[in-house]
């Protein structure tokens, strides 16, 4: 018996599938037209503006206005950023229920247009374009100018990583419909380090949100002045007085946030230690803050580089505690979407339960169970450092109060108890210019804390979203011989295994049809 009927109702059932099939993406596409709608599998969320985003637009009282000016002769390998704006910008819009008008503008060749973008801050880049195995030079614009009333805020060139492009809209977005921005001081005395010497990355990051005012407190009748809201200390190095220390709490009196990034030893050449004594200790002691001169290692740390006479290694070097995903406090919001943060020559820091309680504080990072301290003899050359020494446990290296404390110096008619917020990480190194090279999640560590302390935690949740590292968890020897067997030979018996299933139903449906 002819089978050739059969052949044919099949091939028409597959005709009439693909035509239903056609029609309902058809009429799906044309129902969703107007529906705003994006399906976001990663982790974070990186393609999606984030909750905080989303309540922020929500909740603008006026008309934000977005200009985004992209030239149309940009080089092919930039033009995929205009959608990428686009994209981002277009949910900015949909959640402010109309309160965020955005334009993309072509400037041309229109020279009124590029001496106001000149004046706003938005440049003409120069790019180089391969033609007809020619280099050419070409001329346009990226850039993005966001307004509120008389108020402006510009990114001057969007970067081709967009990964940070959320935050940078939500902060401009922030900044123009905000009355006024907190008032940052910066501690430049004591011998703490320098901004625009050693913390140049630090200091251009806290300029674009906040006000920064350096700051000095003299011997004989030192104050904070009364514009300041939050308060940096880093890296002290030179003895506070006792009128400082005062000046110091009278700030935290009056309601005063502290940042207090604080080496307990000091590191000098040829990695000689010693303990670093300021006061600063004594101070927040008398808060119920342990701030202690001691060094901490870890199993789990960062690769530093030696040089021992011509000779130049680099090797994992304890007395840099790694702090992976599982070393930060997930309650915190200001470390918990951190995945990878150096502190060199770090100390350990502890809170007196018995002068601040369990609500009013959290550690924030922590070493992993593997933790070490030593807190005299301090031998961190490369050779000894390995060397486990004392009880191994988890040592906390940072930590934030904010709650009822004791009032350090209280005077006539002050009160004995105030509200303190407070935050101290015991290293100050893992800021300056040099570690952040090879460790942004750093700059967004510190960057948290302020926001922490002075602005809008909402920023947190935004800035963290891109992961710049994301470290192997530890497996033993057997998991990891067989993730290697399973990547070896893995992929082939998958091919082999898909092919003998295609084959035995190849001869089944031969069977069927030959019955």
């Amino acid at each position: 018996m002819s089978n050739k009927p059969t052949k044919r109702i099949k091939k028409a059932d597959l005709g009439i599938t693909l035509l239903l099939i056609l029609g309902i993406l058809v009429v799906a596409n044309f129902f969703s037209y107007k529906l705003f709608f994006r399906l976001d599998l990663t982790e974070n969320k990186i393609f999606s503006i984030s909750d905080a985003t989303k309540n922020t637009m929500r909740q603008l009282d006026d008309v934000v206005n977005i200009k985004a000016y992209f030239s149309a002769t940009l080089p092919s390998q930039v033009l995929s950023l205009k959608q990428e704006v686009k994209d981002v910008l277009d949910e900015y819009q949909t959640y402010s229920n109309g309160k965020v008008k955005v334009e993309f503008i072509d400037p041309g060749d229109d020279a009124d247009l590029a001496q106001e973008l000149a004046i706003k801050g938005i440049p003409q880049l120069t790019f180089e374009v391969y033609e007809k195995d020619k280099m050419q030079l070409v001329n346009g614009y990226m850039g993005v100018a966001i307004s509120y009333g008389d108020n402006i805020e510009v990114i001057p060139a969007v970067k081709r990583d967009t990964s940070d492009l959320e935050y940078q809209i939500t902060t401009a977005i922030k900044k123009v419909t905000v009355d006024e921005m907190a008032t940052i001081g910066y501690l430049s005395s004591q011998g703490t380090h320098s901004l625009t010497e050693s913390l140049r990355a630090a200091e251009q990051s806290l300029k674009e949100l906040y006000v920064v005012k350096e700051l000095t407190l003299s011997e004989e009748e030192p104050s904070i002045a009364a514009d300041i809201d939050t308060l940096l200390i880093v890296g002290a190095k030179e003895k506070f007085s006792d009128n400082q220390l005062r000046a110091i709490n009278a700030f935290v009196v009056r309601g005063g946030a502290l940042l207090i990034l604080q080496d307990g030893v000091s590191i000098g050449q040829g990695l000689q230690a010693s303990k670093n004594i300021t006061g600063l200790e004594i101070l927040l002691s008398q808060y119920g803050i342990s701030l202690n001169q001691d060094l901490v290692a870890d199993k789990r740390s960062g690769v530093a580089s030696f040089t021992q006479g011509f000779l130049t290694f680099s090797s994992e070097y304890p007395f840099w505690p790694k702090i992976t995903n599982a070393g930060f406090n997930p309650d915190a919001s200001a470390v918990s979407g951190l995945e990878n943060v150096i502190l060199p020559w770090a100390s350990s820091v502890k809170v007196d339960t018995a002068k601040i309680s369990e609500d009013s504080f959290k550690y924030l990072a922590f070493t992993t169970n593997d933790g070490w301290q030593i807190s005299d003899n301090f031998n961190i050359s490369p050779n000894g450092s390995t060397v486990v020494q004392g009880e191994q446990k988890r040592y906390n290296l940072a930590l934030a109060v904010n709650g009822s404390i004791a009032n350090a110096y209280p005077e006539e008619n002050a009160p004995e108890n105030i509200n303190g917020k407070i935050v101290v990480v015991g290293d100050s190194d893992f800021i300056t210019d040099g570690f952040l090279r090879n460790n942004p999640d750093n700059l967004t560590l510190f960057q948290n804390l302020v926001d922490t302390l002075s602005f809008d935690e909402a920023l947190i949740s935004i800035r963290s979203k891109g992961v710049t590292s994301r470290p192997i968890k530890e497996l033993t020897d057997g998991s990891r011989a067989t993730i290697r067997y399973l990547n070896i030979f893995g992929l082939t018996l998958l091919v082999i295994a898909f092919g003998m299933l295609r084959y035995f139903m190849r001869r089944k449906s031969r069977f069927v049809d030959e019955i």
